[in-house]
């Protein structure tokens, strides 16, 4: 009898998790346990009768890099390749973006020349910054902190603009490592793909890895939250409020402060340091106008701290994917294609009733607006019970003043994602090594996925959960 893999969480982690295992020459019993009534975690995406797609967790994926190469030999693998929506580097959505400082858009340096010129709001070109950069040693201390490591690497005016060293987000990311000789990624490399999606939004992926992995022997549940984990006799034993299932191997893809509480006693001090991995919540505000034009082209704007903490940026979705932007209100079309709108945080709306519905015929402009994060509490409170008409007002003004659309939007859709983005705070790499190495001294068949540990990027969660499958199943991880 082959032995069972539990795998708990049904986000993007523990989806490819699943994916890999079944993929395996002799693949072990599947067990995939989803806490929530759906499958796909942050990945979610409401698509209207008009056809338009508005995405409520990640809106595009990086093919750079293996990571990005494998996660599109995954998707071509699932079927989705016709499916794939992607931005060349040439588009506007990857040369612009800008930073919004003194109530005003500055377009963040794009390129050699923006390197080699002053652009406001920095005092000087950041030629300087990079050439301070390479003359600089490199630090003596295992981790830093962010702040730390800005104004040793740039200068004091780091410290001042607060919003320098997000340029690293801007610039061209590259990546190390095998890459798979698929043709989507010959294909992403040859046209220089910035960032790609999928037609019918990023939830999409999640619906496709579902039906693979279904068919192929997993057991999938939903409304089956780990409540309490412990070894007995040799195996796992895993509470659920309704039942008890045993596995030999468990894959955790759910949050390290969710894990932490599940652990039995004798293994406090691995859910010592799992809780001590911070997460912030994000609101999550989609606004449709109708009518109305983008006083600049772009991916979109950040917002430092010191302009507003409770407001993180803007992003504008229809510059990127105007795919996604549905048939022009009052134009005839077809039957439409809808997809399952996703469950938000319990007391949060999933539209706002009674707003306009704007000019028949005219095109829709999409825009996300991102509140809270680090300063959620701080700005709105306590994120499970923060007003929605509050964070809806926000958004609409921040629209409103730093982009001047006028007028009510037509469609706004709010979602409160609680403890969405982990924090790597100071000394996290060395709280990862001491989880492994309790690990390894207890030689327990426990593996760690997800975003709470190496990365919170889609690629990244991806290839947590398809390097822990190759170390559990004894494959190398870059066989395909």
């Amino acid at each position: 009898m082959p032995p069972t893999v539990a795998v708990v969480g049904g986000g993007i982690s523990g989806l490819a998790a699943c994916y890999h295992l079944l993929r395996a020459p002799r693949p072990p019993k599947v067990l995939l346990l989803e806490a929530s009534g759906r499958f796909g975690g942050w990945l979610q995406s409401t698509r209207t009768p008009e056809g338009a797609v508005f995405e409520h967790g990640p809106r595009g994926v990086r093919p750079a890099g293996a990571a990005g190469a494998q996660t599109l030999h995954m998707v071509s693998e699932l079927g989705l390749a016709g499916d794939v929506l992607a931005v060349p580097g040439d588009h506007p959505a990857s040369r612009n973006r800008f930073l919004y400082r003194g109530g005003t858009l500055h377009p963040l340096p794009s390129g050699l020349g923006g390197l080699l010129r002053a652009v406001p709001p920095f005092s000087r070109a950041l030629f300087w910054s990079v050439l301070r950069d390479l003359l600089t040693p490199p630090g003596t201390e295992p981790d830093e902190s962010a702040h730390a490591f800005a104004q040793r690497r740039f200068g004091p005016e780091a410290e001042r603009q607060r919003g320098s060293v997000l340029l690293g987000m801007a610039l061209p990311h590259g990546g190390r490592g095998a890459v798979p000789a698929v043709a989507l990624a010959r294909r992403a490399r040859a046209e220089r793909w910035s960032q790609w999606s999928l037609r019918g939004g990023m939830e999409s992926l999640a619906h496709a890895l579902v039906a693979f992995v279904s068919p192929r022997g997993a057991e999938l549940r939903c409304h089956a939250p780990l409540t309490h984990l412990r070894r007995h006799r040799g195996r796992w034993q895993l509470t659920l409020p309704d039942s008890t299932v045993t596995a030999d191997h468990v894959i955790s893809a759910i949050p390290a402060a969710a894990l932490a509480r599940a652990l039995a006693a004798d293994a406090e001090p691995l859910a010592r340091e799992l809780g001590d991995i911070e997460a912030a919540s994000v609101a999550v505000v989609n606004l449709e106008y109708r009518g109305v034009a983008l006083p600049v082209t772009g991916f979109g704007h950040l917002v430092p701290s010191s302009e507003d903490p409770a407001l993180l940026g803007i992003v504008y979705d229809s510059v990127a994917f105007p795919e996604h932007d549905g048939t022009p209100q009052g134009t005839p079309q077809g039957t439409p294609g809808t997809e399952g709108t996703p469950e938000g945080t319990p007391g949060t709306p999933k539209g706002t009733p009674g707003t306009p519905e704007g000019t028949p015929g005219t095109p829709s402009l999409r825009l996300t607006v991102m509140l809270g994060g680090s300063w959620f509490r701080q700005s709105f409170g306590e994120p499970s019970a923060a007003p929605p008409e509050l964070l809806l007002s926000r958004a609409r003004a921040a629209a409103r003043d730093h982009l001047g659309l006028p007028g009510t939007p037509t469609r706004a859709i709010l979602r409160v994602q609680q403890d969405c983005i982990p924090q790597y705070t100071l000394g996290h790499w060395q709280r990862l090594e001491r989880i492994q190495r309790f690990l390894q001294d207890r030689a327990l068949p426990l593996s760690l996925v997800g975003a709470s540990y190496g990365g919170v990027s889609v690629n990244d969660c991806i290839a947590s959960a398809r390097v822990a499958v190759g170390r559990l199943l004894g494959t190398p991880p870059d066989a395909p």
